[in-house]
């Protein structure tokens, strides 16, 4: 009996230590990995801000490129036939949305799909003004009719996706 007492006695204060370094080496650990967490996570906040930011940047700057007025102007139609002009607007158009198709890597997909409403309704309008001329018209009256239906509208799809980019790279700041 005096024996298991003398056991008794060295591993209940062993068994007491041993439980005390473990929780308190439990939460230091844990607390250790809080921390490392968190010094990753703002690393990667610093490197992904800026290439989101170049993000919205570029974005805008497609959706400005997209723009039916900005996009007319730039591209030379005097010798153009309505048909060739409807083709190389709607050729600008995915041309600018596959250069910056990648993107969408750092946007919400919500936004993405805001962007891509406005390519479509750019599309869509070339071709709706396109159905109120003859494909052998001068490129000219195609737009005069593309002007028109932007005026009936007033706010665009491209301003709306304009107006949703800058809401969502104000929410970084």
């Amino acid at each position: 009996m005096t024996v298991i007492l003398e056991i008794l006695k060295l591993t209940i204060p062993g068994l007491i230590v041993f439980l005390t370094v473990y929780f308190v080496l439990k939460q230091f650990l844990d607390n250790q990995r809080a921390i490392k967490h968190l010094e990753l996570k703002q690393s990667q906040q610093s490197t992904t801000t800026p290439l989101r930011l170049q993000a919205y940047e570029r974005l805008s700057l497609f959706c400005e490129r997209i723009a039916l007025p900005s996009l007319m102007l730039r591209l030379r139609h005097e010798e153009l036939s309505a048909g060739q002009f409807r083709a190389s607007l709607m050729l600008a158009i995915q041309q600018e949305y596959e250069y910056n198709i990648t993107q969408q890597v750092y946007v919400s997909g919500q936004l993405w799909e805001i962007v891509k409403m406005a390519r479509d309704d750019a599309m869509n309008t070339i071709g709706l003004a396109f159905e109120l001329v003859t494909p052998k018209a001068p490129a000219d009256e195609l737009a005069q009719a593309i002007m028109s239906i932007l005026e009936k509208r007033g706010v665009t799809a491209v301003d709306k996706a304009l107006q949703a980019i800058k809401t969502e790279a104000a929410i970084l700041f």
